[in-house]
């Protein structure tokens, strides 16, 4: 049970796709001038995600190597056709505010990286877990972002004002905005994970980051200790053909 929760904790903090990852960034830059359009951008992609996750795990073992990313597009197209026509019929403002940018989705790098990535190799349930975590931390960061630039550009949170009538920086809900709020986010989360990871090496001696280890984990023993051996053993081989060389002379 831990593994699927784990997919959950990874696309919504260590791997978040916005924030971490810096995928999705150009809806994440357009859409997110109000924390409803983060929303609707955000479930939008989740839905796909989801969906095509697990049709791409159960179809994994039945598409040809050769032909993978074509059929991965005419599946998350036909998915993104279903989502915008269900958007377009039910929530009507929500397809005028994303406007272009739900059929778009289709060439979202989130949806066919998770294909390619994770999908491809691993169970539907664990696929489907994965895209429902990646999709989350995609809907927070937009939804987070949404609500920083609405606030500072016009004094609002999902329409209520909460600010004086007339405050509002409007350069918070143009496009520089939102490379300054989005900054912003991930200098916070940089600097959390800093401190966590810091807090971690104090209190066990590891902080999580195996790629740039220098130590030795319980997890990496086995693995550590067969790459010793094997160096040991290439430092000894010219010392035991020397011996053996020497024995050999000393028999004629």
């Amino acid at each position: 049970m831990k593994k699927y929760f784990e997919r959950l904790w990874n696309g919504l903090v260590k791997e978040n796709p916005v924030l971490v990852l810096m995928l999705g960034m150009c809806p994440a830059l357009a859409v997110s001038t109000q924390a409803m359009n983060g929303i609707g951008m955000g479930l939008s992609t989740l839905a796909v995600l989801v969906l095509s996750n697990l049709v791409i795990s159960l179809l994994r073992k039945v598409i040809p190597d050769q032909v993978r990313l074509p059929a991965y597009i005419v599946i998350v197209a036909s998915l993104v056709t279903v989502t915008e026509l269900l958007i377009k019929a039910y929530i009507p403002s929500i397809y005028e505010a994303l406007g272009i940018y739900i059929p778009l989705i289709v060439v979202n790098c989130i949806i066919l990286g998770r294909a390619e990535a994770y999908a491809n190799k691993h169970t539907p349930l664990l696929s489907v877990m994965d895209g429902i975590g990646m999709g989350i931390g995609f809907t927070v960061a937009l939804t987070i972002a949404g609500a920083i630039r609405e606030l500072l550009g016009a004094g609002k949170i999902f329409g209520f004002q909460l600010l004086p009538e007339g405050f509002g920086m409007t350069i918070f809900i143009q496009p520089p905005g939102a490379f300054l709020v989005f900054a912003l986010i991930i200098a916070v989360m940089n600097a959390i994970g800093i401190k966590t990871r810091q807090r971690q090496l104090v209190e066990s001696g590891c902080d999580g980051n195996c790629a740039l280890c220098a130590t030795v984990c319980s997890d990496r023993k086995e693995e550590t200790a067969g790459a010793e051996e094997q160096q040991k053993a290439l430092q000894e081989a010219p010392k035991a053909i020397e011996a053996a060389a020497k024995e050999g002379g000393e028999a004629k």
